[in-house]
């Protein structure tokens, strides 16, 4: 087994930890040579999950005192996700850090008049779909790649389609658990996306990129409570 997968297993494991045993924000997660004694792997694989769940903002490391919970997942991400693919699907955030910015950056610069009405109907059929209780992922995706589509490159969508399956489990769980919590939480969700295709209408580069940049961090921490 690569060890990439060896690393997704690990990862998905300690999240089986935190759920199984209940620990709560600010518990200690059993050290490094526990964890890849219990799983059957190195240390070293160990080390690559815990600093992956760090980046993913679930656990902390504390120098010299271990990794401890800083959030946790939320129990409905089970219903959207067997814990095997969370790992693979958390992953696409990282990627989408960097693709997604730089597209909003550039279809800041480069939107055609008919690109800029597709991204202004993609906004608003969203909005519709946020604001009733049908499913919204499709229509979450469609804003998205209507921005990639904007960067007048043909690589940016070509890349960003092979991130499909990792992205609509996230946008699915995502609308899921924003919907349990405060409308507040749909607000904001909204919110973020009018400032991305305010900063596109404006032809704000650094404002597109930046607005899309808060709305993957806050999408990301809308996965756990």
């Amino acid at each position: 087994m690569s060890e990439g997968r060896l690393t997704d297993r690990a990862y998905a494991a300690i999240v089986r930890i935190i759920n199984d045993e209940a620990l709560a924000v600010g518990d200690r997660l059993p050290s490094e040579a526990r964890l890849a004694e219990s799983f059957g792997m190195s240390r070293a694989i160990v080390r690559e999950a815990l600093a992956r769940l760090a980046s993913d903002g679930i656990t902390e490391a504390r120098r010299g005192a271990g990794s401890y919970v800083k959030r946790r997942p939320s129990a409905r991400l089970d219903t959207h996700m067997p814990m095997d693919t969370l790992a693979s699907a958390m992953g696409t955030y990282e990627v989408r850090f960097v693709l997604e910015a730089e597209a909003a950056r550039l279809a800041a610069q480069r939107r055609s008049p008919a690109q800029m009405e597709a991204i202004e109907r993609a906004l608003a059929a969203l909005r519709a779909a946020l604001l009733s209780n049908a499913p919204a992922h499709d229509e979450d995706w469609r804003l998205h790649r209507a921005i990639v589509e904007a960067t007048a490159n043909a690589s940016f969508p070509l890349v960003f389609d092979q991130l499909l399956d990792g992205v609509m489990r996230v946008l699915r769980a995502g609308v899921d658990i924003s919907r349990s919590r405060p409308p507040a939480v749909i607000g904001a969700m909204m919110e973020e996306h009018d400032a991305i295709v305010d900063a596109i209408r404006a032809q704000d580069a650094d404002g597109a990129a930046l607005a899309m940049r808060w709305h993957l961090s806050q999408g990301r921490r809308r996965l756990m409570p």
